[in-house]
């Protein structure tokens, strides 16, 4: 049985490449600064998403120079491939969905360039059939890596949904399919920057304040949807009245139940303060469940405030991001003591 300082030691820090997207997407960081920049915070997992960092995929298959570019750089800067984060287009037919088998051929292309990146885990949207991830498992066992379904909000793992896959996957009897937990599950206080935000949107004071104590107070997004509108709101003020029906404040505590086939997850963030906070995502009970529950993971950073400021001011995300590990490192080594 493994001590608690073991169980510490064995909750690793990374980086999702995707809370770099604004600065990738404006070219003023490439995938050596993004992989440069981890290793300098001291977070070695690396977790990655395609379109982003290669170029034409996944329509086109990336180009072998580009993965030895990639495992040049895994070399260089003592960095771990995580994961992958895949998308499945089921989509992608106008009034149809993709049918059965070619779903399956679509994740068996995405298990090939896991195994060339040498990732041992893909994230896949909490939208696919669990029947499509169970079928494509045997291929994933070839390969070597597993599929871990991304538990976002506004589903949580009391969903039927994810109930339904944790049943699913327990039936195939393979432990190539897993859990990828997103951390904006937790959110339990409404976020400063989402705030702010929308009151630059038009958004009056009043209102927003209402908002936001109603998110504290848990109050039944319907009821304050028509609050709102009675209050006189519109447009901007009934967007931010919506996002209640899309965020909850779930019970950590539950990942607990499914430890098992957790193997990694999204710090999801929205701000990180000076001194080390995010003020609407609790991450102290969070490192203490996942330490409860002997997860022996990363934890990848997932920045997403940038979209929430870029209006205002310049995003900085590498700060941010430094900010969420100098505070993920702090929390789990409390866990030891």
């Amino acid at each position: 049985m493994k001590t608690l300082s073991e169980i510490v030691m064995s909750i690793k820090r990374g980086v999702s490449l995707y809370s770099f997207q604004h600065e990738t997407f404006l070219g003023k960081m490439n995938l050596e600064d993004c992989i440069r920049t981890c290793a300098e915070l001291g977070a070695n997992g690396i977790e990655v998403i395609g379109e982003q960092s290669f170029w034409g995929y996944p329509e086109q298959p990336a180009k072998e120079a580009d993965i030895q570019h990639w495992h040049a750089l895994m070399e260089k800067y003592g960095t771990t491939p995580v994961a992958h984060d895949f998308m499945l287009d089921y989509k992608r037919y106008k009034g149809r969905l993709m049918p059965f088998d070619e779903q399956v051929e679509s994740i068996k292309r995405d298990i090939d360039f896991a195994k060339r990146l040498g990732t041992p885990f893909l994230r896949a949207l909490v939208s696919i059939d669990p029947d499509v991830l169970v079928a494509a498992a045997p291929y994933a066992e070839e390969a070597g890596v597993k599929l871990l379904l991304e538990v976002h909000a506004p589903l949580h793992f009391d969903h039927p949904w994810i109930l339904r896959h944790a049943e699913a996957y327990d039936k195939s009897g393979s432990d190539a399919l897993g859990f990828l937990p997103d951390m904006g599950m937790f959110l339990d206080k409404f976020p400063p920057v989402w705030k702010a935000r929308f009151i630059r949107n038009g958004v009056p004071q009043k209102i927003a304040d209402y908002i936001e104590k109603a998110y504290e107070d848990r109050v039944l997004s319907e009821y304050v949807i028509q609050n709102v509108r009675d209050m006189g709101g519109v447009g901007p003020a009934l967007g931010m009245a919506e996002t209640l029906r899309h965020n909850a404040a779930y019970e950590p505590k539950r990942m607990l139940a499914h430890m098992d086939r957790i193997h990694n997850i999204h710090g999801k963030f929205y701000q990180i303060t000076e001194d080390l906070v995010e003020p609407s995502i609790p991450y102290d009970q969070i490192v203490k469940v996942l330490t409860e529950g002997g997860y022996n993971g990363y934890i990848c950073s997932e920045y997403e405030g940038n979209r929430w400021i870029e209006d205002a001011e310049e995003v900085d995300s590498v700060t941010q991001v430094s900010r969420q590990q100098k505070m993920l490192e702090t929390l789990i080594s409390q866990q030891g003591k």
